[in-house]
């Protein structure tokens, strides 16, 4: 029971890791002493964050950057860590994109691009870790995939992203068939659906320009349930249990972390 919420000497990758609730789960994991991958389109912002997460945590966070829009990019981060580990115990599928416009003026490329980043890399890059996701996977301790959706995947958005809650809604079915798949293979699969964090995405929607530091946050925690918006600790420690003990009877499940947002829907 004492290490119940235990995470310490694990591995992990998390894409889009570079900023937002990606870089708040690696933060949270760098915390519990796991190893962190992170990866990220943009390898200077990548880099940076992965240099300075291991300054403040004392702990090893490792950037690859990559697109995984693509199969190229998914290739290029599995060659990468497979020549860096024998084994991943934790693969935290976060990377996401977003494209907003009117519902007349909705772009194909708009729609074929959030779902090629939220629902396509997340079934491949899975696909192509399995048998690092296996090899130290046990029936005792398995192996961990979480997927972040989106509470957009749940209720309907607020904003004109038409392509973003459909691309979300299907990460959470593909997780219970994952989940159905991977769990006799001593992998467990969940997904988390977050409500509002302060994030680059959250602040381009709400008129921030996509700034983080220096805004009014408060503003848009008002007509959350819950008064704020999430924080560090509260999406961490969800991923943080669902990769511990604690969570390891929990498969298939979609987990809102939104203050209340989809109950008061």
């Amino acid at each position: 029971m004492q290490d119940l919420f235990s995470i310490k000497g694990k591995v992990a990758l998390i894409t889009g890791g570079s900023r937002g609730i990606g870089e708040m789960i690696a933060a949270g994991f760098l915390a519990s002493g796991a190893k962190v991958y992170i990866s990220a389109r943009k390898a200077d912002v990548c880099n940076e964050t992965a240099k300075r997460l291991s300054e403040l945590y004392d702990a090893k966070c490792i950037s690859i950057p990559a697109n995984l829009a693509d199969m190229a990019g998914i290739d290029a981060v599995v060659k990468q860590i497979s020549e860096k580990e024998d084994k991943i115990d934790i693969l935290v599928n976060n990377a996401g994109a977003s494209w907003g416009a009117p519902l007349e003026e909705f772009p194909e490329m708009g729609w074929d691009k959030v779902m090629d980043v939220n629902v396509k890399s997340v079934f491949f890059l899975t696909q192509k870790m399995l048998p690092l996701l296996e090899a130290g996977a046990t029936h005792e301790d398995p192996a961990r995939v979480i997927n972040i959706g989106s509470v957009d995947g749940i209720k309907s958005p607020s904003f004109e992203t038409f392509s973003y809650g459909p691309s979300k809604a299907a990460v959470h079915h593909l997780t219970r068939i994952l989940a159905n798949h991977l769990v006799k293979r001593n992998i467990i699969c969940n997904a988390i659906a977050p409500g509002p964090f302060p994030t680059w995405m959250l602040s381009t929607g709400v008129g921030f320009g996509g700034k983080t530091d220096d805004v009014d946050w408060s503003a848009v925690g008002k007509s959350n349930p819950r008064g704020r918006v999430g924080t560090m600790e509260d999406i961490a420690g969800l991923a943080i249990f669902l990769s511990s003990r604690a969570g390891a009877y929990t498969v298939g499940e979609v987990i809102t972390c939104d203050g209340g947002s989809v109950a008061a829907s």
